[in-house]
C-alpha cells in the first residue's frame, strides 16, 4: 500500500499543491446576496449575453477560467490539465467551454460535489509527478438546472418549503506544484451513501448522511478532530441538510460550533426568497474561490475541511422511483505546507 494512503479512503499529499490563481463569476441574485465582495464578476443579466442558458453556463466557465489564469499570470497553454463539471446531461456546460481552450481535458460530474471531485483528482495527478499545473472549473444556472430536474421556469412551478435555490455561478482554481498557498493537504474521497430519500426536492436530507460519512472518515484516518479545523465548511447542504448533518454527528458524539454551509452562506434567507438555501456545483466552486480563500489569505483562517456534497439522481431515475444516492469528498485546505 502506497505510504500515501491513510487509513480507508484519505490520501496525504507529500507535495501539496498550491492555489495560485482563482476566480468566480455569478448572476444577479447571488450578487444580491451577503457574498456580493468576494465575487469577481456579477452579471447584470443572466443569459451571460448567450440566446440559450446552457450557452450562458459555458461562457461563465470560460470566464471564470480566463480570469483565475490571468490572476496567476499564466494562460491556457501553461496548464498541463483541465478538470471540469456542471449539472447539465452529458457535462455539456463544460466540454463546449473547453472546446476552444486547447488543454487535456476530464469531464466530471458529481452533482453538487463537483468542485470536490475536481480538486482531489487535480491534487493527486500533481502530486503523483504527472504535470506542474492544473485548472478545476464547475459551474451551475439556476434557469437551466430548473429546465432539467424539475419543470420550465415559464411553468411557474410552487417550490416546495425543503427546496434549494440552484446557484447561477462558476468558480475555478489554478493548482501548481509551486507556489505559496492555500494548500490542499489532504483528500477523503467519498462513498456513495443513500439512505433511501426520494424527495427530489429535498437535497439536503439526501446528501447529509454522505457528508457524515466522509467528515467522521476524514477525522477516523488522518487521528484528527473537529477543533484541529478552524472550520469544517460542507457544500450545499442547506438549512434542512445542516441541521440533519449536525444531528448525526451529534449521535456519535460529535459536538462541534465550527460549522458552515456553502448554501447557506451565499444567500440572505431573510432578504431573498430561497427557501432552504442555495445549491448547484457553482455555490461551492464561487464560495471557495471567493470568501473562503479569502479568509485563508488573510490570516483569518489557517485550514479547513471543504466538504462539496452532491445529489447523483437524475429525472429519470426519480419517475421510476429510484432513490436518491449522495456523495461528499473533503479536501483539508492549510495556509502551511504540511506535506
Amino acid at each position: 500500500m502506497s505510504g500515501k494512503k491513510l487509513g480507508a479512503q484519505t490520501v496525504a499529499l507529500s507535495n501539496p499543491p498550491s492555489f495560485v490563481g482563482r476566480s468566480n463569476v455569478v448572476g444577479k441574485k447571488e450578487g444580491e446576496g451577503p457574498l456580493a465582495s468576494t465575487f469577481d464578476y456579477i452579471a447584470d443579466d443572466d443569459t451571460f449575453g448567450e440566446s440559450t442558458w446552457e450557452k450562458s453556463e459555458s461562457a461563465m466557465q470560460k470566464r471564470a477560467l480566463a480570469q483565475a489564469l490571468n490572476k496567476a499570470g499564466l494562460a491556457t497553454a501553461n496548464l498541463d490539465w483541465l478538470f471540469a463539471g456542471d449539472l447539465l446531461n452529458q457535462c455539456i456546460g463544460s466540454s463546449y467551454a473547453a472546446r476552444e481552450q486547447n488543454i487535456p481535458f476530464f469531464g466530471l460530474y458529481g452533482a453538487c460535489s463537483t468542485m470536490g471531485e475536481g480538486l482531489a483528482l487535480a491534487s493527486m495527478v500533481l502530486d503523483g509527478g504527472f504535470g506542474s499545473l492544473a485548472g478545476v472549473v464547475a459551474s451551475s444556472h439556476f434557469c437551466s438546472a430548473e429546465r432539467q430536474y424539475r419543470t420550465p421556469l415559464e411553468y411557474g412551478g410552487q417550490r416546495t418549503p425543503t427546496a434549494q435555490w440552484t446557484v447561477t455561478g462558476s468558480g475555478a482554481a489554478i493548482l501548481s506544484t509551486k507556489g505559496p498557498g492555500p494548500y490542499i493537504t489532504h483528500v477523503t474521497v467519498g462513498k456513495i451513501v443513500d439512505k433511501g430519500v426520494k424527495d427530489a426536492n429535498n437535497m439536503g436530507a439526501a446528501m447529509a448522511p454522505a457528508a457524515w460519512d466522509t467528515i467522521t472518515t476524514h477525522l477516523r484516518d488522518t487521528g484528527r478532530t473537529p477543533s484541529d479545523y478552524d472550520q469544517i465548511i460542507t457544500g450545499d447542504l442547506g438549512m434542512l441538510g445542516s441541521e440533519l448533518l449536525l444531528e448525526l454527528l451529534h449521535r456519535d458524539g460529535m459536538s462541534f460550533s465550527n460549522h458552515l454551509d456553502c448554501g447557506k452562506l451565499i444567500f440572505d434567507p431573510k432578504k431573498q426568497d430561497v427557501h432552504c438555501g442555495g445549491s448547484g456545483c457553482g455555490c461551492c466552486a464561487s464560495v471557495l474561490t471567493g470568501y473562503l480563500i479569502n479568509q485563508l489569505e488573510q490570516g483569518r483562517w489557517k485550514r479547513i475541511l471543504f466538504c462539496p456534497t452532491g445529489a447523483l439522481h437524475s429525472p429519470t431515475a426519480s419517475f421510476q422511483g429510484e432513490s436518491i444516492p449522495g456523495i461528499c469528498h473533503a479536501i483539508a485546505i492549510s495556509t502551511l505546507k504540511e506535506g
